[in-house]
């Protein structure tokens, strides 16, 4: 597949602090990549070197094969880039705002109307589109910035936090239309939620101190731990006693005990009933069962050691 946005040993510093380390990846055309990581991980800057809003100290660049340092005038018009900010001009309306962006393109008037009207219908917007941003909320805004960042066509979208400030609804039809996208354009984002990266991804990377940790679909990701499911059984009283005979069944896996609760995983759902049959004799209050999220995986007891 060819791809939109390659990396090559890509390091950047600040005050002598290395925030992304020799990264090296590609992004595939039309595909769908979230990053995730912690709060110092390098994530927002990463967006920003891609976005040519960074210059990164060593390593290259490269947008649909050109260099980002030596060719940044041909590529700006084929990105886009959506900040964590809420960065529209306040005593502007929804609408101007969003038209001076398609105008520094040197967009027609008339694409620009028209794509912000379809946009709009899309998310909702059309009633505020003449309303000064200072008297909209931050998640209507939120969804002006993206429409905003839409205007000009690009064939790349990089965005930090895509849906933060909305409520549901805004996050559902924001989703909707990115998910349309996919295919035509190639959508890197970075996300605070790990259920919107495990609901919206072709492909997860989980950024480290700056470097790539981990890289694949989340079933990938799991590998050997996505068959497993989290058990839990509350009881009245759990005694130590009974604690360690159910840890010591064959098939109980990383049992621990939390207050009056066995927390435990199991490849199979059989190893629930197992352990139902041999604590017969105690009083149950709650049980619950699931699959295994990505919030088992960035859990680095599951990302490192695995479960045994």
């Amino acid at each position: 597949m060819e791809a939109s946005i390659t990396l090559k040993k890509v390091g950047k510093l600040i005050n002598d602090k290395t925030i992304l380390a020799g990264l090296t990846f590609g992004i595939e055309k039309g595909s769908l990549v979230a990053i995730i990581g912690d709060n110092e991980a390098g994530k927002s800057m990463l967006l920003r070197v891609i976005s040519c809003l960074e210059y990164q100290e060593y390593g290259q660049v490269f947008i649909n094969g050109l260099d980002s340092k030596k060719r940044r005038i041909e590529i700006l018009p084929k990105i886009s880039y959506v900040s964590h900010e809420l960065d529209l001009d306040p005593w502007l309306t929804l609408e101007e705002n969003i038209q001076f962006a398609g105008m520094l393109y040197d967009i027609d008037t008339e694409t620009i109307n028209t794509r912000l009207t379809q946009y709009a219908r899309e998310l909702h917007l059309t009633r505020y589109l003449k309303k000064l941003v200072k008297n909209i909320s931050p998640g209507i805004i939120r969804k002006g910035i993206i429409i905003r960042s839409l205007i000009h066509d690009p064939e790349i979208l990089i965005m930090d936090d895509p849906t933060a400030f909305m409520d549901a609804e805004s996050y559902r039809q924001t989703w909707d239309m990115l998910l349309r996208m996919k295919g035509e354009k190639t959508i890197l984002y970075v996300s605070q939620s790990l259920k919107e990266v495990e609901d919206a991804h072709d492909r997860i990377l989980v950024l480290e101190d700056g470097k790539i940790s981990l890289d694949g679909s989340l079933d990938k990701l799991l590998g050997g731990t996505f068959e497993f499911h989290q058990f839990q059984i509350e009881f009245e009283d759990l005694s130590d006693d009974l604690f360690q005979k159910l840890s010591k069944l064959p098939k109980v896996k990383n049992a621990s005990k939390i207050g009056q609760s066995i927390h435990f995983y199991g490849r199979e759902r059989g190893v629930f009933f197992d352990v139902l049959k041999n604590a017969v004799s105690a009083t149950m209050k709650d049980i619950s069962v699931k699959k295994l999220g990505l919030q088992d995986l960035m859990d680095a007891k599951y990302a490192k050691d695995g479960i045994h």
